[in-house]
């Protein structure tokens, strides 16, 4: 049993760390929060113990929402930008940020409620294309860094350029939400892939357990393409807060 918790421990360990140790800081929300600079740890996505090629690291702290997991890694894959086709699933997560009184906010007066502008799917697939609206035909546009990922994986597998970034400069200004998982990184070994996920500002309580589960289904999703097993899943959080 001690085995099975230990990953879960980890998060348990860094969310101790936050509360001794993290400074009160103000941030846009205008909430304040509880933050640390600085954190990293490892999940296995291997499971020895069962004759199964794998696990996806789902916390049992706190229920996390599995359905919304699936879902919205789906949705970024197919570089989609539309929260109202989230909603329509019923899953509503990104249903606060596409409301017209919050995009109206920022500016973003001349969008239809929903359009949440490039962020992470348009980046994954369409990287540096100009950003049209949720609805335009972007074949051939801007780099597709998934397919370049999955290409890279096949035939050069040694490579230390396997990385796909949502993090965008030019674009964070037509962003509803800048990234906060910003930019991951696979590597190849022993038949196993393995993901390093470097992520600019996690919330301990909510974001965090979500974005373990989603880049640890992520990889395997892309280990099964490649036709690889799964290795461990390091997250490494810049701005921690709770």
């Amino acid at each position: 049993m001690a085995a099975e918790n230990r990953d879960e421990l980890q998060y348990l360990n860094q969310i101790r760390e936050i509360m001794n140790n993290g400074k009160r800081r103000t941030d846009r929300t205008g909430t304040g929060t509880i933050s640390i600079f600085g954190m990293q740890s490892r999940y296995s996505l291997r499971n020895g113990m069962l004759h199964y090629s794998g696990v996806v690291p789902l916390l049992t702290t706190k229920r996390v929402y599995w359905k919304g997991i699936v879902e919205e890694l789906l949705w970024f894959i197919k570089g989609d930008t539309d929260s109202n086709h989230l909603s329509a699933k019923n899953v509503k997560i990104w249903d606060a940020n596409g409301s017209r009184e919050f995009l109206d906010s920022l500016g973003f007066t001349d969008r239809a409620q929903g359009d949440l502008g490039p962020v992470y799917g348009f980046q994954w697939r369409h990287f540096g294309a100009e950003y049209k609206g949720p609805d335009a035909n972007y074949e051939g546009q801007g780099v597709d860094q998934l397919a370049d990922v999955i290409h890279q994986i096949k035939t050069n597998p040694d490579s230390r350029r396997i990385i796909l970034s949502a993090w965008n400069p030019s674009d964070l200004k037509l962003m509803a939400l800048p990234p906060c998982h910003t930019l991951c990184q696979f590597f190849v070994q022993d038949g196993e892939l393995s993901c390093q996920l470097y992520q600019r500002s996690g919330d301990m309580g909510l974001g965090v357990p979500f974005n373990i589960a989603s880049y640890g289904l992520f990889t395997h999703m892309i280990a099964h393409v490649c036709g690889l097993k799964v290795g461990i899943l390091i997250l490494s959080i810049i701005l921690i807060v709770f």
